[in-house]
């Protein structure tokens, strides 16, 4: 009479069989593509702005805003798949330029025709005035330190001259440079010691020293450019910066010591801004003026702004109404 499991054994060669073949068939798999960096495409269709994008920002969840979507005097809110709505209209003739987000979350907007600091809750969109003063030609972009103090550069096309404003957590208003060409991009370094500013048209980026009271000082030429204008400008975590080139349709990466790293080139001749998100804060995000439209590539670190919103994000008990102070 047959032993009722007699074929046991031969199941159990035949798992230990298939057991010794996965590690071969594992090391016979091919190894995933390397990820494609600095290669841009766009994220959102031709036209879904005006020609006055600009911006651009974005959240701790990972949705990007930049001024004018559809119509001008309007912040666009574009999720990271490319859909797009109005998040906010602003009062009067105003139109903006310049976005960040403060430490709780909160959004500041330079609005270039009232000579305005806008700042709107991040939860109930409501917009209110941070700053106003008749001083300022223009403000422009507008860079931010971790304890939310703004320096808003301030340029003149006409005169092809410009400023640069410190806006304190009060609103105070305080001229920190004159007598510069046409200050347009403005960012601060990680380790918030470092100002720079870029000018358009005679095309340097300079450095200053931010000291303890927000004075700048310690002027020097971080990187001069031979050809084409520049915009708006973003570090990443180690302190790069990433340069739109205005009119040559590229963005370039500068190491900390203002060296030339990479030149990316990008669909659209004018590149105006950039920012960082991405679900890891690697997907850089430029506003481009002739289509109006947002592009996108991924980068090799992560932005500096995404880490603070991540850093926002994951104590959400610091975030809350501005209405709430």
């Amino acid at each position: 009479m047959p032993r009722p499991f007699s074929t046991l054994p031969c199941l159990g060669n035949v798992a230990c069989a298939i057991a010794l073949l996965l590690p071969l068939a594992s090391l016979c798999a091919s190894p995933p593509a390397p990820e494609t960096l600095f290669v841009a495409s766009a994220l959102t269709a031709p036209h879904s702005f005006t020609k006055g994008i600009e911006g651009p920002a974005v959240d701790a969840d990972g949705n990007i805003y930049a001024v004018n979507f559809a119509r001008q005097q309007t912040i666009g809110k574009v999720t990271p798949g490319g859909q797009g709505e109005v998040f906010v209209t602003l009062p009067g003739t105003s139109i903006a330029n310049g976005i960040r987000f403060g430490s709780r979350g909160q959004m500041y907007l330079a609005d270039y025709i009232e000579h305005t600091i806008y700042v709107v809750d991040p939860l109930t969109r409501a917009i209110s005035i941070h700053a106003r003063d008749a001083r300022m030609t223009q403000p422009n972009d507008i860079a931010i330190t971790q304890d939310d103090v703004l320096y808003a550069s301030d340029p003149s096309w006409k005169e092809n001259t410009g400023r640069v404003w410190r806006i304190a957590r009060d609103g105070t208003v305080t001229l920190a440079l004159d007598t510069m060409g046409t200050a347009n991009g403005i960012e601060v370094s990680p380790d918030g010691k470092t100002l720079y500013v870029n000018e358009s048209v005679q095309r340097n980026i300079w450095a200053y020293d931010i000291g303890a009271d927000g004075a700048l000082t310690g002027k020097r030429l971080f990187q001069r450019f031979d050809d084409f204008g520049m915009d708006g400008m973003r570090v990443d975590v180690d302190g790069n910066l990433y340069v739109t080139r205005y009119s040559k349709g590229t963005v370039v990466k500068l190491s900390p010591q203002g060296k030339l790293l990479r030149e990316i080139a990008v669909p659209g001749a004018k590149p105006s801004n950039i920012s960082f998100g991405g679900p890891d804060g690697r997907t850089a995000y430029v506003t481009e003026v002739v289509q109006g439209r947002l592009l996108q590539f991924r980068v090799d670190r992560p932005g500096l702004e995404w880490q603070r919103g991540q850093e926002r994000k994951a104590h959400p008990l610091a975030v809350k109404p501005l209405s709430a102070e």
